[in-house]
């Protein structure tokens, strides 16, 4: 994790959730029309200001709490972000509502293993040549992200219990627990019985000696990380009607709408990353990228498995088949990529090649 730029606390950092909760008050008590095109465009706005918000407050307690604690951090508040916002999509009337957890997990994974580890591997390989990190962090994480992404993603769509493409409830509960206990041991193994597996090799530059955060900065940063994703989840809700009505109005799939969540969310997690690999810490970005897809998975699935059955709302999680090809071949390569220890630019050319195929094929299937 790159230590920079967490010596004091910038403004900007709260006064987005300052103004979010301005617009979200003069919303809920009628001032303003929540509906009306200016709300929603400042709604957009603050909901880019407040997720940057909180993942500078979550990298900040990262930083102060050391590897592999911060990139468990960071992804825990970026998938909570995420699951504000599909769930926010999932509650609403808008069509489509049935298949945006899959969409945006399947986005989220091939984003972070394919966007994210490409552009880290080829900006990190161009300034470092060749980079090393910890073998038994990647095949731990690749082992456990491979069974999740099959079981959530790939089975229900050859289950017959289910509707099409669908886990029936009890599937669903099962699958979710299931989900849900693999990653909470790989958190385990990862903050304490294997550790020392997670941490960087050494041979960062470029900061690395810098202090960590004061007490002040992260006493202030610990306050106002869960009002800046309370700020998120609002907004959220707030712009869940809008963009829908935006991806229909474009004449795109369903799906780009996943793909826009995933993106927005993951934005601020991979600036990080990409920062971690030019300063030649490689083991940081690959904590944090396999970090964002487990927890992805393995957090987002068993929430919306449980508002699925509970509140009886169709969830479809299995994926089509050109998907399908697209997450095999990404975690094919990934286990090729990650299974060495030593990256190179033609590693992450590959993993971009891969990733502007899924983008191509999301607007155009």
């Amino acid at each position: 994790m790159a230590h920079g730029q967490h010596v004091s606390i910038p403004h900007w950092s709260w006064i987005a959730p300052a103004l979010s909760g301005l617009l979200l008050a003069a919303v809920y008590a009628g001032a303003v029309a929540g509906a009306a095109a200016p709300v929603s465009i400042a709604a957009a706005i603050l909901l880019g200001a407040a997720i940057f918000a909180s993942v500078h407050h979550a990298e900040v307690l990262a930083v102060r709490v050391g590897e592999p604690f911060g990139s468990i951090i960071l992804a825990v508040a970026v998938t909570v972000i995420e699951v504000a916002l599909i769930v926010s999509i999932m509650l609403s009337d808008a069509a489509g509502t049935a298949v945006v957890a899959r969409d945006t997990v399947f986005s989220a994974v091939m984003i972070v293993l394919n966007g994210v580890i490409g552009a880290c591997l080829v900006l990190g390989g161009r300034r470092h040549y060749a980079q090393v990190f910890q073998i038994e962090a990647a095949s731990a994480a690749l082992a456990v992200l491979g069974t999740l992404a099959i079981l959530t993603l790939v089975l229900p769509a050859f289950v017959a219990a289910g509707g099409e493409r669908e886990f029936a409830p009890v599937q669903a509960i099962v699958v979710g627990l299931v989900s849900l206990g693999l990653y909470a041991v790989f958190v385990f193994v990862q903050t304490v019985r294997h550790r020392d597996f997670f941490l960087d090799l050494g041979g960062a530059d470029d900061g690395a000696d810098e202090p960590p955060p004061s007490n002040t900065v992260t006493l202030a940063s610990a306050v106002l990380l869960p009002l800046s994703l309370t700020a998120v989840i609002l907004l959220a809700k707030l712009l869940s009607h809008p963009l829908e009505q935006s991806v229909r109005a474009a004449g795109l799939p369903q799906a780009v709408v996943g793909v826009v969540i995933a993106a927005v969310v993951l934005l601020p997690e991979g600036i990080a990353s990409a920062r971690a690999a030019l300063m030649n810490r490689l083991q940081s970005s690959v904590n944090l990228v396999l970090g964002s897809a487990l927890a992805s998975i393995g957090m987002t699935i068993p929430v919306v498995a449980a508002i699925s059955v509970l509140m009886q709302r169709q969830l479809v999680l299995g994926l089509i088949p050109k998907d399908i090809v697209l997450l095999l071949l990404t975690l094919f390569v990934s286990g090729i990529t990650l299974g060495t220890g030593r990256t190179t630019v033609l590693q992450g050319a590959v993993h971009l090649a891969i990733f502007a195929v899924f983008i191509l094929l999301s607007a155009i299937p």
